[in-house]
């Protein structure tokens, strides 16, 4: 294989990869939701899955979107944005929750996926997570929100789970506290949450080997030698 650099290749070492994690605190999940109204079914579904992700024995933080500023409007130095950095950092997992708009995801949710970016000061802030995705609908069943951040997630290097829900006619499966009415809808957000807590500790310890490339490998070495005049 001419094409290839050796001294960056790697073979895949089976006993690295399957050796079982030690790893003893909770599962760490830092859950992300879309919109800023009080009655914010996007909140709700999201507290809802909080609950659940306790009741499995996750440690859950919620980011409040509430005064984070555009992308571009400020630095990344804004309190809020640094606030949004340090739990992603701090976290194992996202679940990411949107209303569904115009056919995507709001712009409050996109917000803050955009101030974490793939790379800050040689840390990647979200490689290597795992991701639950979910999103509310105010008429009948789509799955537009949910694709569109699964695209958004292999973006950001996360490994996004298979399960996911959508919540059809959001205004008729919460009560006037908030919280969700027994349904279908709810069963799925219960297997969704059960999904994301056996994948998060199924790759725990192993996301560091399981995201490290070739090319990346590669890239490094070209760096160095240039620094080293090599």
């Amino acid at each position: 294989m001419p094409a290839l650099d050796e001294t960056a290749f790697r073979p895949v070492d089976p006993e690295r990869l399957l050796t079982g994690n030690r790893i003893a605190h909770p599962v760490r999940v830092l859950m992300l939701y879309g919109s800023l109204r009080e009655r914010s079914y996007s909140r709700f579904l999201t507290e809802e899955a909080a609950r659940l992700l306790a009741a499995f024995g996750a440690e859950v933080r919620i980011f409040d979107p509430h005064g984070l500023p555009l992308v571009g409007s400020t630095d990344e130095n804004h309190p809020k944005v640094q606030e949004l950095r340090s739990a992603s950092i701090w976290s194992e997992a996202h679940v990411w929750c949107s209303p569904e708009r115009h056919g995507a995801m709001s712009s409050v949710l996109k917000t803050q996926i955009d101030w974490l970016p793939l790379s800050a000061g040689g840390v990647r802030p979200t490689q290597g997570r795992t991701l639950a995705l979910m999103q509310v609908c105010g008429g009948s069943q789509s799955f537009n929100t949910v694709n569109q951040m699964r695209i958004l997630g292999r973006w950001m290097r996360m490994f996004t789970i298979p399960n996911q829900s959508s919540v059809a006619k959001a205004y008729e499966e919460f009560d006037e506290s908030g919280r969700m009415k027994p349904s279908s809808y709810y069963r799925r957000v219960v297997d969704v949450m059960e999904e994301l807590v056996k994948f998060t500790l199924l790759l725990r310890g192993q996301s560091a080997y399981l995201t490290e490339r070739y090319s990346e490998r590669v890239e490094a070495a070209e760096k160095r030698a240039l620094q080293t005049g090599a």
